[in-house]
């Protein structure tokens, strides 16, 4: 008897090592996708805030959220979210510096 296939044997331990690989790389995707997001939100603070000062320098005066997002020559495709929470973000009044709506915060490197 000289078939040519596998053995249950053989499948289950394909399966395992499967198995084994799959519980070593999927937790690190998952945290290098919570550290993209978070880069990003990083990445969007710092283009705000470099906004806002333009914005200071270019018509002296702080401008409001609104005023950024209406005035295309800042933000042509709009001011946009936070990719880690998918809240708006804001501008303090008081440091004219860029906050996540929803309490999510991150400073700009």
């Amino acid at each position: 008897m000289n078939k040519k296939a596998f053995t249950l044997i053989e499948i289950l331990f394909v399966i395992a090592v499967i198995g084994i690989l799959a519980a070593i790389v999927v937790p690190r995707l998952m945290t290098s996708e919570t550290a993209a997001k978070e880069s990003a939100c990083k990445a969007n603070v710092a283009n705000i805030n470099t906004q806002i000062e333009r914005w200071y320098f270019e018509k002296g005066s702080w401008p409001t959220i609104e005023q950024l997002a209406a005035d295309s020559n800042y933000f042509p495709d709009g001011i946009p979210k936070c990719p880690v929470s998918g809240g708006d973000y804001g501008i303090d009044t008081n440091t004219h510096r860029v906050y996540v709506g929803n309490g999510h915060n991150h400073q700009a490197p």
